[in-house]
């Protein structure tokens, strides 16, 4: 039977479908930003390699970090059995364990939670026994089940994780031994998280005179050479594309439109005066 709930009984009765999760997990929310009370809740799972988590997020395709932040990522990436996925199109919210489900107003977001006015609709079904079960409830159930197990199956993987297990007794039993990475495609499309910290500056560059990330925006260090923050410089520095096009002005901050790299980091309209800035 589906229940409606609001305020306090709909951010309880999403806290309670991440604790009570067993071997199923589904998080489906174009926008996430874990509050601290669901963190609390799924660090007490990381161990838990039958858990399945399925993590569907969207919108802001240029940028996706304004969708899934990467502090929230590398929370979740840490799980030993876990996907995640994305849509651009997605609206909607949904949220599921082993034995009940929520469709929801509300994005898995933590402003969300604290002050918007939001809602949801809590059913009872067995979502491991899928359609087949007699237990499963009624046609609602069954068809929003179906409905996101379709947009599930519909979307870019971007990251999965799954376990690794040794037969043992002759194969009658399997021991978990760890897990691996058998996708990664979310790393290298993330606008990192900027950093006020830049290594190593130049001996050449006056640290109190101020430049940009290239990448991120933030305020760093002036120097052509150096023209990223920490992590955007260990982001880059996966592939090393000395013209890759980024965002940002080195010089002023501005948006460069992709008329900026590594190898040219300042707008050809500023090079006479960040000319002044080097000694």
């Amino acid at each position: 039977m589906a229940e409606f709930v609001k305020g306090n009984l709909l951010n309880s009765s999403l806290e309670e479908i991440f604790e009570k999760a067993e071997e199923q997990l589904i998080i489906i929310s174009p926008y996430i930003k874990l509050h601290s009370r669901f963190i609390d809740v799924l660090k007490s799972k990381k161990n838990q390699h039958r858990l399945k988590i399925t993590v569907v997020f969207g919108k802001n395709e240029n940028n996706i970090t304004k969708s899934l932040g990467e502090e929230d990522f590398n929370f979740l990436k840490d799980f030993p059995n876990i996907e995640i996925k994305y849509e651009p199109r997605l609206h909607a919210k949904f949220y599921a364990n082993d034995f009940s489900a929520l469709l929801s107003s509300m994005n898995l977001y933590d402003f969300s939670q604290n002050n918007n006015i939001e809602f949801g609709i809590l059913t009872k079904a067995n979502l491991l026994n899928e359609l087949t079960s007699s237990l499963f409830g009624d046609s609602f159930d069954r068809n929003a089940f179906n409905y996101f197990d379709q947009v599930i199956a519909n979307c870019e993987t971007l990251y999965k994780k799954r376990p690794v297990y040794e037969g043992k007794m002759l194969g009658l039993t399997k021991k978990y031994t760890h897990s691996e990475i058998e996708i990664n495609q979310i790393e290298k499309r993330f606008e990192v998280s900027p950093t006020n910290i830049t290594s190593n500056p130049s001996k050449k560059v006056n640290d109190n005179i101020f430049g940009y990330c290239i990448r991120s925006g933030e305020r760093i260090p002036f120097n052509p050479k150096k023209p990223f923050s920490k992590k955007a410089f260990e982001s880059w520095d996966n592939y090393k594309d000395e013209n890759y096009k980024e965002k940002h002005c080195h010089f002023s901050g501005e948006k460069s439109n992709g008329e900026t790299s590594y190898a040219k980091p300042i707008l050809k309209k500023n090079w006479r005066k960040a000319k002044n800035k080097i000694k």
